[in-house]
């Protein structure tokens, strides 16, 4: 992937047959403002080994695991914003994450953990 002329910022490139390849995420690196993770990965890490299971984890499997919690929070918050919406509101209530989880399927494993 290459980076648009000076910003820094990944663009999308043309493969073969002329489409246009959607970006790829990457992993972080050390130069300025690299910063692809919302989540700190020193946190992500630490929740990482504090199950007894695990013994190594590489920056990499830690990179996409907080990548992967960032989009299952903004699955999640997007959905229970939809409910909240509903109730003509703005603000999340617990009752839009409960509502939430009760109407996606994917959600289910989340059923009676606001209890």
């Amino acid at each position: 992937m290459a980076a648009a002329a000076g910003s820094g910022t990944p663009r999308e490139e043309e493969g073969p047959g002329g489409e246009v390849a959607a970006p790829q995420p990457q992993a972080p690196t050390s130069g300025p403002g690299a910063r692809l993770s919302r989540l700190p990965l020193a946190r992500v890490k630490a929740l990482v080994k504090a199950d007894p299971d695990v013994t190594l984890a590489g920056q990499e499997a830690i990179f996409v695991l907080a990548r992967a919690a960032e989009l299952f929070v903004e699955t999640i918050a997007k959905d229970a914003y939809c409910c909240a919406q509903q109730g003509k509101r703005k603000t999340l209530q617990r009752r839009d994450l409960d509502n939430a989880i009760e109407a996606v399927d994917e959600f289910a494993f989340l059923e009676g953990t606001l209890d």
